[in-house]
C-alpha cells in the first residue's frame, strides 16, 4: 500500500513539473508575441538569432529543465531543507523567466530586462549548484540553459545600447 501512495505522490510531482513547465513556456510565449510589433522596430545586431532559432532553443531548454526537475524530484530526499530550497529556486527561476519577457516585450524596459536577465542567469547557476548533490545529470542538463541565458543577457545589453 505504501508503494502505491509513493507512486501517486511521484506521479503528481511529475505531472506538476510538466504542467508548470508548459505554463511558463506558454506565458513567456504569449508575452513575447504581444511585443513583436515593437520588437521589429528595434535596432538589432546582425548576429541576433531569428525568431525560429530562439523558439527552437527555448523549447529544448524547457524540455531539459523539465527533465532536470523530474530527476531531482525522483532522486532527492523530499524532507531535506536543501530539497525545499531547490524547489523554491526552480519556482523563482520560472518566475524570472516570465518576468524577462514581461519587462522586455510588454513594458519595453530594456535596461531592466538586461539586469533581470543577469539575475535569471544567476538563478540557473544557483540551481545547478543546489541540484548537483542530488543529481549530477540534472545539473549538467541545465548547462545549456546557463549558456543561453548568458548569451541572451549579452544580446539584451547590446540591444539596449543600440536603442
Amino acid at each position: 500500500m505504501g508503494f502505491i501512495i509513493s507512486m501517486k505522490k511521484s506521479s503528481i510531482g511529475y505531472w506538476t513539473i510538466a504542467l508548470v513547465t508548459i505554463a511558463v513556456a506558454g506565458i513567456g510565449g504569449l508575452l513575447t508575441t504581444s511585443g513583436m510589433a515593437w520588437y521589429q522596430t528595434l535596432l538589432l545586431p546582425r548576429w541576433t538569432p531569428s525568431g525560429m532559432v530562439i523558439g527552437a532553443v527555448w523549447t529544448i531548454l524547457f524540455i531539459l529543465t523539465m527533465i532536470a526537475a523530474m530527476l531531482v524530484w525522483r532522486d532527492a530526499p523530499h524532507q531535506r531543507v536543501r530539497f525545499k530550497i531547490t524547489l523554491l529556486l526552480f519556482c523563482a527561476n520560472a518566475l524570472l523567466n516570465v518576468l524577462w519577457s514581461y519587462l522586455f516585450f510588454v513594458q519595453n524596459l530594456l535596461s531592466s530586462a538586461v539586469l533581470e536577465a543577469a539575475v535569471l542567469g544567476a538563478s540557473v547557476i544557483a540551481l545547478m549548484i543546489f541540484i548537483r548533490p542530488f543529481s549530477k545529470t540534472a545539473a549538467l542538463l541545465l548547462l545549456p540553459y546557463a549558456a543561453w541565458v548568458a548569451f541572451a543577457t549579452y544580446l539584451s545589453y547590446v540591444i539596449f545600447m543600440m536603442n
